[in-house]
This record gives structure tokens, sequence and C-alpha cells, in this order.
């Protein structure tokens, strides 16, 4: 296979992206043309992420097996175009090409995807992705010398490996992430690689690749998981309330035009369409710099970037200024004579400006706060347009909107005082003990990363000052983690209400929630309560994760315990690991110690 050069994939994207037009213009057949060659000279990069997100378990030499047999096809299609499979779009030639492997549909339970055709097997593939990697093994890591070596003898061996590893670990994360994830990789190995301290220099460059990989893989599945339960107009919602805050200077119809566009890239993106994907989200970046001069201020540099720099910089960048003409509130949803009739002659056009001119005058407020005011502002004109007096009843509205942002902020405030006083590692035990007896379901690698990821955003939020929106938008995609991404996802009848009645107001649904009564916990085993002179030797992180699972699994075990009973029994054991390990003969220790803690 042929390396993957950052510079090479860079200038493609950038030509792509400039040759990419509104669906309305006449461009779109280089459009198309400038897919096809991105096709033929990225076919291997493409095959590698898509066969690993479908066929998580496949071994890395059936995946190079496919890649030849789309190479094959490639050159055959060069040769000679009439051919009745070149008309077929490149997803569904690699699925058909997956099917048709010898003993693997059989091998890796995916034959029944290949007895459908067209949009039913496509979701089918998608549905059969799993989140949970917990069956894959440990990520394969490589000493420094050992990869620089590897870098250095064989750089797109090296490359293929890491993108193969990345993307059956990351089935939901979007192409042009994962191709960036490898650029940056690429870049890394490079720069240490002439370093003395190879050892450090990775350690320090790898954290932000891998920070870029969680956040990007952690919102998309947030939206994936929306546009799957609930469809397109919740996506189209969300981002309404996300570019209106940003760029609060856009005009209402350029706004609904980008969110279309958008929406369009969320459908190819979550059903893992690699080709559709890198081309829907070039067309929204230059979708966005064309228009740059109505849109927003804050944005020039990024547009004069290069793909992906440039997407990343429009992310990343900051909020622009609201205009100085802006009110503090628009009056016409509230004090007009005529909002029934307005609302009932074109409702989600209706709803979608009063989304875009709430938000617009709001930057302080979370995405998830926003679309709980449109909820309540729905529900209550579902009410006052059916009395007598509707503008009476209406004009109200802001009362509505305020209490609702105020119990959304006492919430966060609550849980910001809960950090303060417990401090990293006990709301993490507070959040583990939450989680598991609300979600025993779940296994328990998945319980504590959600226990993590929720405690993390108390960690980066509570300190700043835009603490109530960095909050409540961090712990929804935690939410969005734990409810999944596929619609037949189940856990509980608790926790599937939850996540499949209202996106809104998953987060309040969530806090309601008490332990699940439907749980039947795992036979009493002793074992879970026997430990050795191996827990002293685990180091930090090892030592950590050995805690958390030891608590998630106890709070599995002894269900009907009160949260104060679980605290305790879990001091017991950190007592007892603490005391054993400083025991001259720390295993005779722990078969002492280790019976007093289950009791």
């Amino acid at each position: 296979m042929k390396q993957l050069k950052l510079t090479g994939f860079i200038f493609f994207l950038c030509f792509l992206t400039e040759s990419l037009t509104l669906t309305t213009q006449p461009q779109d057949v280089d459009n198309f043309s400038s897919t096809q060659k991105f096709i033929e000279e990225n076919l291997e990069y493409i095959t590698i992420i898509a066969f690993a997100q479908y066929v998580q378990e496949a071994t890395f030499e059936e995946m190079e097996k496919l890649v030849k047999d789309m190479v094959d096809y490639k050159d055959g299609c060069m040769a000679d175009k009439t051919l009745p499979e070149c008309s077929k779009l490149p997803n569904n030639i690699l699925q058909e090409k997956m099917c048709a492997m010898e003993g693997l549909p059989q091998k890796y339970n995916f034959s029944h995807c290949c007895s459908k055709v067209g949009a039913e097997r496509r979701l089918c593939f998608f549905y059969n992705k799993k989140a949970d990697v917990g069956f894959l093994p440990p990520f394969p890591t490589l000493d420094p010398e050992e990869k620089c070596q590897s870098y250095e003898s064989n750089r797109e061996s090296l490359l293929n490996h890491f993108l193969y590893e990345v993307a059956r670990r990351n089935p939901f994360v979007f192409a042009p992430t994962l191709l960036t994830v490898a650029a940056h990789f690429e870049e890394v190995a490079k720069s240490c690689c002439e370093e003395q301290n190879k050892v450090n220099c990775f350690q320090t460059r790898a954290i932000p690749v891998i920070q870029y990989l969680k956040a990007f893989s952690s919102y998309q599945k947030h939206v994936c998981g929306a546009l799957l339960k609930f469809g397109t107009k919740v996506v189209h919602f969300i981002y309404i309330a996300v570019l209106s805050q940003k760029f609060p200077k856009i005009e209402f119809k350029e706004l609904i035009s980008l969110v279309e566009d958008i929406s369009s890239n969320y459908e190819g993106c979550c059903e893992g369409d690699v080709v559709q994907c890198i081309r829907d989200t070039s067309k929204v970046m230059n979708h966005i710099c064309s228009k740059q001069d109505s849109i927003s201020s804050k944005i020039k540099e990024c547009c004069e970037k290069k793909i992906p720099e440039r997407g990343q910089c429009i992310i990343n960048s900051n909020k622009d200024d609201r205009p100085k003409d802006l009110s503090l509130r628009e009056a016409k949803f509230t004090d007009s004579e005529n909002v029934c009739q307005e609302r009932d002659a074109d409702p989600d056009t209706f709803f979608a400006k009063f989304t875009f001119e709430y938000s617009r005058r709001h930057p302080d407020l979370s995405i998830p706060g926003l679309l709980r005011i449109v909820q309540i502002y729905k529900d209550l004109l579902r009410n006052c347009c059916n009395t007598e007096n509707p503008p009476g009843c209406y004009r109200y509205a802001e009362d509505k909107f305020n209490e609702t942002t105020e119990k959304s902020l006492k919430m966060v405030q609550q849980e910001c005082k809960h950090f303060q006083n417990l401090g990293k590692d006990g709301l993490t035990y507070q959040y583990l003990i939450r989680l598991t007896k609300i979600a025993p379901q779940l296994s328990s690698e998945e319980l504590v990363s959600l226990g993590k990821k929720m405690v993390t955003a108390f960690t980066t939020c509570c300190t700043l000052s835009e603490e109530f929106a960095c909050v409540d938008n961090l712990a929804d995609l935690v939410l969005g983690e734990l409810c999944g991404v596929n619609e037949n996802r189940t856990i509980n009848p608790a926790v599937d209400h939850c996540c499949k009645t209202n996106f809104a107001f998953r987060r309040p649904c969530f806090e309601s929630l008490k332990a699940d009564k439907t749980y039947v916990p795992p036979p009493f085993s002793q074992d879970l309560f026997t430990f050795h002179a191996d827990m002293c030797q685990s180091q930090n992180e090892e030592l950590q994760r050995k805690t958390d699972r030891f608590l998630v699994n106890v709070v599995k075990l002894k269900h009907e315990l009160t949260d104060e009973e679980l605290q305790s029994l879990f001091t017991n054991f950190t007592n007892a690991v603490e005391k054993c390990c400083k025991a001259e003969s720390p295993e005779v220790c722990f078969n002492e110690e280790s019976p007093k803690i289950g009791n």
C-alpha cells in the first residue's frame, strides 16, 4: 500500500473543497470527478477505515486481502468504465466485496447483512458496529525505539497498522477525523524519531492527538445517536442553536442553508460511508468560507488555512460578537397577537426562527439548555393556542424560559459544589456508584469510562466563568455515549425511557433515576473480595483502573446496599490495600484482610 502523505492529503482535500459548491450550482459534475479521483488515489486508506469499522474483529491480514480486492476493482474500472459494477457507489461495492470474502461473513457474524440490499444493508452493517470494544486485545504499543525503526524502515506499514487499530476501536468516528489523526500521528513520529529523548517526546506530543480523537469521537457519536433515535429534525435544531451562538450575525436564510448541508453530511458520515462523508464535510467548510463576510468576522484566518486545519480552526474559533443592535429579547415570539397563526402556517420554520433568535441572544447557555427552552415554548403554545385568549397566555413565556434555565443552573451549581467538597477521587466514586446503580447491565469497563468522563466534565468546567454551559454540554455528551448510537440499544426500561423519549430533557430525566429494580445481581463470588500481592505492583493508572473496576463490580453484586454502605465497604478496601502494600508480607496481609472487606 502506498504511504499516506499529510501534504498530499491536504492538497487533495483543498482541491476538493474549493471545487465543491452549493448543490444549486452547475459545478457538481466536477465535484463528482474530484471525489472519484480521491477514491482512485486513496482507495487503500478508505478501505482500511471502512472495513476495520464495519468488522472490528477482522485481522489485519484479512483487511489486506479486501484492500487487494478493492484495488483490483479500481484497476478494472479504470481499464473499462462500462463494466456494470463501475456505476455502483463505492460503499456498496466495498460491502459486496466484504460479503464475497470466503467464510468471513459467517466467521464474524455479518452474513445476515449480506442477505439485504441497498439502504437496509447499509444500516445493518452500521448496527453491527460495537461501541464497547472490550472484546478487542489491548492497543498494541511499541517501544519508541522500535516505533522509530519501524517508521524508518517501512512508514506505510506502520501507518496502515495504526489506521487499522484506531479505526476498529473507534467504529463511529468519521473518516476525515481518522485521516487527520493518522496524519498527526505521522507528524509526531517524524518529529520524535529525531529527538534524543524519544519517550518523553512521544508522550508529550501524543496527548493533543488523543484528546482530539476523544473529543471528536464523543461529539460525533452524540449527534449520530440523536439522528438515528430522533431523526434529522433534532440534528437541524442542534445545529441551528450551535451556529446561531457561534455566528450571531448570520442571516436566517443562510443559516438554514448551512444547517441543511450539515445534516446531509451527518447522514452519510453516521452510516459509515467514507467517501460521501469526506465529500460532504469539505462542502460544509467551503460553504462557510465562501460566505465568511456574512457569516463571521472570526474565521478569516481559518479560511486561509489548508484542509484539514481549516475545519479544526473553524470549529475551535471564538464565537463572533453579537450585533450591537440586537436586543436582549425578541418580542415577536411573546408579544405579538399573531403568534399562533404564524406557528400554524409553517411550524418547522417558525420554531427554527425562534431557536435562531433565542440562541444568538444567549451565548451563555448550553446547547441542551437552548433545546429545553425550545421544547418549553412548543408545549406552551400547544396549550395557549387552544385557549380563548392565547396572547394573554403566552405573554408569560419569558418567565417559563427563565424558570427552566434556573433549574438547569442550580443543578450544575450543586454538581460543582459536590466536586469542590469531594475532590476528583471522591466525585469519581460517587458517579461510579450512581451510574452502576441506574445502568448495571453495562460492562464494568464501560461504566468506569463513563464515570471518568462525567467527572472530567466537572474538573474541566467548574472553575471556568462559563461553568454552566460547559458542564451541561459535556455532561450531555457523556449521556449520549451511555445511550449509544444504535437505535436498538437497550439497557433497562428506565434508562431506555430517558434515552429515547425527549432529547432536550435527557439530563434532567437521568437526574431523577433511582437504582434499577429490574436488575438481578450475579451470584456471590468470594473471588471478587480476594486480593494478592500483585495489587501492590500495579502502577498508578493500572491501580486506579483495578480500584474503579472493583467498586463497579461490588455495586453490581451488592445492588441493594445504600450509597453510604457501599462507600464504607470501598473505604475498607482502600485501607486494606494501603495497609497490606506496606506490610512485610503483602500476600499474608491480603489473606487476612480480604475476607473482612465484603462483610
